[in-house]
């Protein structure tokens, strides 16, 4: 499950799941969503992301960032989401369609911040949230 909220003029993504990867995996479904509808995109196109890190919230921060970065520069819009981790080692791929003429455009997102940034475990599920500069 994913959300939005909103704090003040920016937006906020929340993803939830049983595992710390389950929950970035969420918020980067969230945070694509609000470029595009992930009902309308084919799946044709896959980009791989890795980098290294220890600190839970600076990995989140990473994932969507790095996401963001590589979507924008190889003009993707992005749907489908996998990460996973072998102690500092994050490996995630990600899968979509290239922008063409006629697609539908949401709201661009131009990176994720540090502001409200939150990983935590909330009983037996894990939530990752951090506002989004539109």
């Amino acid at each position: 499950m994913h959300d939005y909220f909103e704090h003040d003029a920016d937006i906020g993504i929340i993803g939830r799941g049983n595992t710390v990867e389950a929950a970035f995996v969420s918020a980067a479904r969230a945070l694509f969503t609000l470029e595009s509808d992930p009902e309308k995109l084919g799946q044709d196109v896959a980009i791989q992301i890795e980098f290294f890190e220890d600190d839970l919230e600076y990995a989140f921060i990473t994932w969507l960032n790095l996401l963001i970065a590589k979507a924008h520069s190889e003009m993707i819009a992005l749907r489908e989401f996998s990460l996973s981790r072998e102690g500092s080692r994050w490996k995630g791929s990600a899968w979509g369609e290239r922008w063409k003429d006629g697609m539908e455009r949401g709201i661009e997102v131009k990176g994720a911040t540090l502001t409200l940034l939150s990983v935590k475990k909330s009983g037996k599920r894990w939530e990752a949230r951090a506002i989004v500069d539109v």
